[in-house]
């Protein structure tokens, strides 16, 4: 059986570059191995560089389409791209459906590509810590664009809003439930609008619709999310797109809002980092002894209450126990 890698030893060589080395990370970074936090210790002093696009939008928008192609576009301007494709849990193996990766193939053997599709793991269509980790994987070796790619389901496209600087938000029209999803609430996190598919009849309508609910909006924005027209699978609109993100960016530069945002994104990590912490080393444990069960059987009885039990595993100042 081969001797696992030391972390110190990948993190110096997915710092030179080395794409194998990445891919190890990164699967490290799933199985969430103990040697998880050295890595990211180690890495997290060369991040902070890349620019993280993400792509999001309800199911049958065309994502990875628009993906492929800008790719393509960004790669012609000369920029390293990396990529993270969330994808759904299979139900059978936990793994991640790979159909991203193949779609993306024609990109396998350019060096200035790196392409990870993975699993959302847990996170009913979320964005999982995983995924924030493999970002910054990509960051350190010098990407300087990230791309990710949401499931399209459920939490992710909130999710996708603390995590990138510059969100697309992708739908089609004729879908009958695209703009409903923005209704839904996810038209707050669009920086950008991409209606994909604009060669359909109702295209100019789902524009319009989007027009609408932007003048409804009760709180005026600094910045006005474009609404760009693309047809991804015949290579049109995708130029656009990049130049409205290259503009939101400029934007987000100048108003301070850039540095603003992962100010935002760095504190909510750190306070989920201590929030699992504080889940293992506290909160599980609790619950595993003999005491908890029998305070749990109380409240099961209604002879106490939830709250009063928490307040045995955390308490707070000036309350007493059960």
């Amino acid at each position: 059986m081969a001797t696992e890698t030391p972390a110190g030893e990948l993190v110096d060589r997915l710092l030179a570059g080395n794409r194998r080395a990445a891919g190890q990370v990164i699967s490290r970074i799933e199985d969430e191995s103990p040697d998880v936090e050295s890595i990211m210790r180690g890495i997290f002093p060369h991040t902070g560089n890349a620019y993280v696009v993400g792509i999001t939008g309800p199911p049958g928008a065309g994502k990875s389409t628009v993906v492929d192609e800008l790719i393509r576009v960004i790669r012609a301007s000369g920029k390293r791209i990396g990529v993270v494709a969330v994808d759904p849990n299979s139900p059978f193996s936990g793994g991640a459906i790979l159909g991203d990766r193949i779609r993306m193939m024609r990109h396998s053997s350019d060096t200035g590509v790196f392409i990870r599709s993975m699993g959302a793991r847990g996170h009913l269509g979320g964005l999982a810590l995983a995924a924030r980790n493999t970002i910054l994987v990509l960051d350190a070796m010098g990407f300087e664009v990230v791309l990710v790619e949401t499931v399209g389901v459920g939490q992710s496209e909130l999710e996708i809003a603390g995590t990138a600087d510059t969100v697309a938000l992708v739908v089609a029209p004729g879908m009958g439930d695209g703009v409903q999803a923005i209704k839904a609430g996810i038209m707050e996190i669009a920086d950008i609008f991409v209606v994909n598919k604009a060669d359909h009849p109702q295209a100019n309508k789902t524009v319009a619709d989007i027009r609408d609910l932007l003048r409804m909006e009760i709180a005026p924005r600094a910045w006005t999310p474009p609404i760009v027209k693309t047809v991804a699978i015949r290579n049109e609109g995708l130029e656009d797109l990049w130049i409205r993100t290259r503009q939101h960016r400029q934007y987000l530069e100048r108003s301070g809002e850039l540095e603003n945002r992962r100010k935002l994104r760095l504190e909510a990590e750190i306070l989920e980092i201590a929030d699992r912490r504080l889940r293992e080393q506290v909160l599980e444990p609790s619950t595993e002894t003999e005491e908890f069960q029998q305070l749990l059987d109380r409240v099961v009885h209604r002879e106490t209450d939830p709250y009063a039990v928490a307040d045995r595993i955390v308490p707070r100042p000036g309350l007493g126990g059960v």
